[in-house]
């Protein structure tokens, strides 16, 4: 899983060819601990087809805003630039693999909605 630490590698990650899971988290945060071990599962179930990555709200508090993030954990599923789905909090992780897979299906090609823009 990758840690982004700033608008140009998150600006990168986004610009991609793969789909991005992006996990906004905080290390006091109860429920942004109980998601990790999933999003591991997933990061590597998915490894060479989607990007997962984290951002730590505390530390990039510009990259929360953009995406206006007001309660953690939030994770937005990414493609084309394009945000696909998103949610709040705690996933299973047959949820999770469910969003992931409706992402890598989803047809978008005209990226619009990039909050980073």
């Amino acid at each position: 899983m990758k840690i982004i630490n700033n608008n140009t590698e998150l600006d990168q990650i986004i610009a991609g060819e793969k789909p991005v899971v992006l996990d906004f988290y905080a290390d006091w945060c109860g429920p942004c601990q109980a998601l990790l071990p999933v999003l591991e599962v997933a990061s590597n179930q998915y490894a060479g087809n989607v990007v997962i990555a984290k951002i730590n709200v505390d530390n990039n508090p510009e990259l929360a805003a953009k995406f206006k993030v007001r309660s953690i954990p939030a994770v937005f599923l990414m493609k084309n630039g394009a945000v696909v789905d998103q949610f709040n909090g705690i996933q299973s992780t047959a949820e999770l693999n469910k969003r992931i897979d409706n992402l890598i299906a989803a047809n978008i090609n005209n990226p619009g909605t990039n909050p980073t823009a």
